[in-house]
Parts: structure tokens; C-alpha cells; sequence
């Protein structure tokens, strides 16, 4: 992943290198997707600099099912597979008007290397999508990594090269074409657009599948104990370059308080890795296997899972959730809006998962709401006083018919609204397996709209729900 990359520029179609976003554009049939493409950009798009709602009625089609409590509406047509990224990043551009999302090429199983997903955009004002890239770095939770940088156009993602199955991180141009090679891969984007900070994208299947990049398992490193070549990577998104910020070996010698099984026999892996709203600090999903001859599966159930944060730097290594605590229960941790908290599902009674915020050095857990159980991906709301969250479908809280609410909790009243139901249970597979569908909601800029994945009809697609009306009611 280190080394500077020279800088390539992409096909463009013959004719469209002139084209605004709001020009001709093709919702393509799922039929044509295997065949590979040449990439649509947007010589001369208008770039929104200014932050903007779209409306979305007229433009999309409303979701109506169950009588959602908010406007609703999908963005993406009802062919093959569209999902946006995660809960902790936003698909929607920094002034509102676009979308980013991965088009996965198939929903009936997992990648296999070099297969090809697409990049798309969708303009929220016009309602046409456009295919901006192709790549092979991709799986079917995360897709691509796809996101924005600082500005509406710079677009971020994943790819891989066949020669060596090493993945790196791509900077696309949506205004000129030009797309330029990075030195590293992107996972977590900060709140600037400077900088990229991701675990090493080839080894993350090997604790779970479906949210690096899919490469033949040959070229999957191997990690012994705490590795002194593996991560959190950065990338400066200006100049490409990229180096190792901590090694897993720094980590575990210098977090606080120590690691029990740091003196087990067994390896460490990095898993999601995520800047705090104000890119100040770190957060890692930092995963332990025994290392024996058990199946995955087993060793997964033995293994160890914490989380951890420090500083931009690297430096204050600290233990925000034990593996003593983790395994009493709970998942899916974020940072809160002050960059000094995480917030999580976490069984902080012994009687199920709560929404739990916990120092960023594990110095105190609080239970938000403790009437009502945690579940999903939350995330709380810059004002303080509400969280978002969704749910899995074998979580106590789904309705047992593949749909699942999408909640906006009031920490202040001690109250829970149930904004959307709807299915999340694809064609192919159980749900609660790789191909699940997980909603992920994610927030806007503005924290007033949020995208969401979901499948009613058996096929990926992404929602938007407008929450102003309901925010501003309290």
C-alpha cells in the first residue's frame, strides 16, 4: 500500500466529456451489466458548492408501505443491486444535490476476484443516474467505499489491480474525467476531504466477509500475533501519497490498560477504522482469532473484539470498549457528534443490548434511553437529543416478515418513533447471512434527510427519508 502512484486518466465516452450531470442519461437494463463499459463523466457539470434540499416528490417514486411517519422516496431504479456505503459516512454530496452509491453486478452470491461492480451518481434535482467508474474493489456490504471529498466533484473509491490483487484507493474528477491512482486505500474519509484512513482492505475477510475487497486467498497477508506491517493506513488525498500511521505491534504495546489477549497465542486484525466528526481522533475495530486449526466459524466464537481510539497522530492508544465488555453483548460502535464519546449497542444490564455512550478511554458507560433496547446501526443527531437506528431482521425488534423499523429515539422525552418499516429480506439468500441487506441509515449534511438500503421487492435499492418536519417538532 506504500509508494507514490503516478497519476492515469480514464476513458471517457466520445461525445459525453462535454456533457453536464443533468444531460442524457440511460437507466440500463440489469442484462447489460456483465458487459464492461466506458465510464460517463460530466464535462462542465455545475458544481454546488452551497448546500441544497432537492425536493424529491415528482422526481422519485414515494415509498408507502406501512404508512411511514416521514416522506419517503427511493432514488435508485428496480434493477440489479444499488447500495450507498455505511451509517458513519454519507452518500450524499457536500451540497446535497448527489448521490454516490455502488451498483453491485450480481445479488445471487458473493464476488469472486476481478469481478466488475459500477459507480453511479444520482442527481436528486433531475432524478438521473449516471455510471462514473467500474472497479474491482468492492464487496457486497460496503461496495466500493464509495464517497465525497470536499467538494461535489471529487469522488472517492476502491479498485484493485489484477496484476498484483493489490487494492488502492481512486480520485475521480466528475468535472474533468480525470481520475488519479492513490497510494492507498479508502475506508474512513475525514470531515475535510484530506485524508483517508483505512485497515488493510485484503485481510479484513479473514475475521468477516463482505466489507474489504475480494482478492484469490493467496494474496491475503498473513498476520502473526500483533504485526508490525499492518494497521491503520493514511493517504493524503491531495498528493496520493500513503504510509502506516500505527502498526497493530504500536497498538498493542502502548494502549491503555493492556490487552489480555495480547499474551495469548493468537493474531490481531484491523477492522473498521473511523475518523471523529472533527478529525481530531481515530476509532478501530480491533479483532483477535485464537490461532489454532479450528474451522473460521469457531474461531470466531473464541475470538475477541475491542474498541479502540487515538489521537490523528497515533499517539493516546486507549481502550474505549474492552473485549470483557464487548462480549457480554453488543455491536456496531460510533463515534458521538462530540468526538469525545462512543456511542454503541452494548449490554450494559445483563438484559439486552441498550444504547450505551462510553468515554473514549472506557472511563465511564452511560445507558441512554434504558426503556428502550438498542438495536442496529445508531448514531446520535448533532443536537444532542435524538438517535438513529435500524434494526436486523433477528433482532427482538423486526417484525418477523422480513421488515424492520428504522427508529429516531428522543433521549429527552424517553421516547421511540418509528419512522419507516420495510423489507430487507433479499431474493437469494437467508438474511442474516453475507448477502443480508442491512438499511445502514445515513444522514445528510444538513442532518435532516437520511439514505437508507433496503429490498422489499427482493432487489437492493436505496431510500431517502426527509426528518426535518419531525426534527423540528421535537
Amino acid at each position: 500500500m506504500n509508494g507514490v502512484p503516478g497519476v492515469n486518466r480514464r476513458e471517457v465516452i466520445a461525445g459525453l466529456a462535454a456533457a453536464s450531470l443533468v444531460g442524457a442519461c440511460s437507466r440500463r437494463n440489469a442484462d447489460d451489466f456483465p458487459h464492461r463499459r466506458k465510464p460517463d463523466f460530466f464535462g462542465g457539470m455545475t458544481l454546488y458548492n452551497e448546500r441544497m434540499l432537492p425536493p424529491l416528490t415528482g422526481t422519485f417514486p414515494a415509498y408507502t408501505a406501512f404508512a411511514p411517519r416521514v416522506p419517503v422516496h427511493c432514488v435508485t431504479p428496480a434493477d440489479t443491486g444499488y447500495i450507498h456505503r455505511y451509517y458513519d459516512s454519507s452518500p450524499f454530496s457536500p451540497s446535497g444535490r448527489y448521490m454516490a452509491l455502488t451498483r453491485l453486478p450480481f445479488e445471487d452470491r458473493r464476488p469472486r476476484p476481478g469481478d466488475i461492480a459500477e459507480i453511479a451518481v444520482i442527481d436528486l434535482v433531475t432524478g438521473e443516474l449516471r455510471t462514473v467508474a467500474e472497479t474491482r474493489g468492492w464487496d457486497v456490504q460496503l461496495g466500493a467505499q464509495t464517497q465525497w471529498g470536499a467538494d461535489d466533484r471529487t469522488l472517492l473509491f476502491n479498485d484493485v489491480e489484477v496484476r498484483d490483487w493489490m487494492p488502492y484507493g481512486v480520485r475521480l474528477d466528475l468535472q474533468t474525467g480525470e481520475s488519479r491512482r492513490l497510494g492507498g486505500t479508502i475506508y474512513s474519509v475525514s470531515p475535510d476531504g484530506r485524508w483517508a484512513a483505512s485497515p488493510c482492505l485484503r485481510r479484513m475477510a479473514v475475521t468477516q466477509q463482505g466489507y474489504g475487497v475480494v482478492v484469490p486467498k493467496q494474496y491475503i497477508p498473513e498476520n502473526q500475533g500483533a504485526s508490525a506491517d499492518d494497521g491503520i493506513w493514511i493517504t493524503d488525498l491531495q498528493s496520493g501519497n500513503s504510509r502506516l500511521l500505527v502498526s497493530l505491534a504500536q497498538i498493542v504495546a502502548e494502549v491503555v490498560p493492556p490487552l489480555p489477549v495480547a499474551r495469548e497465542r493468537g493474531d490481531f486484525f484491523s477492522f473498521h477504522v473511523k475518523w471523529n466528526p472533527q478529525g481530531t481522533r481515530l476509532m478501530l475495530a480491533l479483532r483477535w482469532l485464537p490461532r489454532s486449526l479450528l474451522p473460521w466459524r469457531r474461531k470466531r466464537r473464541y475470538g475477541a473484539k475491542h474498541v479502540i481510539t487515538m489521537n490523528a497522530d497515533g499517539s493516546h492508544v486507549r481502550v474505549a470498549v474492552s473485549a470483557e465488555r464487548w462480549a457480554k453483548g453488543g455491536h456496531h460502535p460510533n463515534w458521538c457528534p462530540d468526538g469525545e464519546h462512543v456511542l454503541m449497542n452494548l449490554n450494559t444490564r445483563g438484559d439486552g443490548l441498550q444504547f450505551a455512550r462510553l468515554a473514549l478511554d472506557g472511563s465511564t458507560c452511560e445507558t441512554l434511553v434504558p426503556a428502550i433496547p438498542g438495536s442496529g446501526h445508531p448514531t446520535l443527531h448533532p443536537d444532542g437529543r435524538h438517535l438513529l437506528t435500524d434494526a436486523y431482521v433477528d433482532e427482538p425488534l423486526a417484525f418477523g416478515d422480513g421488515t424492520v423499523p428504522l427508529r429516531l429515539v428522543d433521549l429527552r422525552s424517553g421516547s421511540a418513533t418509528q419512522l419507516v418499516r420495510i423489507g430487507i429480506r433479499p431474493l437469494a439468500e437467508h438474511s442474516t447471512g453475507t448477502l443480508r441487506v442491512d438499511p445502514h441509515p445515513a444522514w445528510d449534511r444538513t442532518c435532516t434527510r437520511i439514505a437508507f438500503n433496503a429490498c422489499p421487492e427482493g432487489k437492493r435499492r436505496v431510500y431517502v427519508a426527509d426528518l426535518a418536519d419531525i426534527l423540528r417538532a421535537g
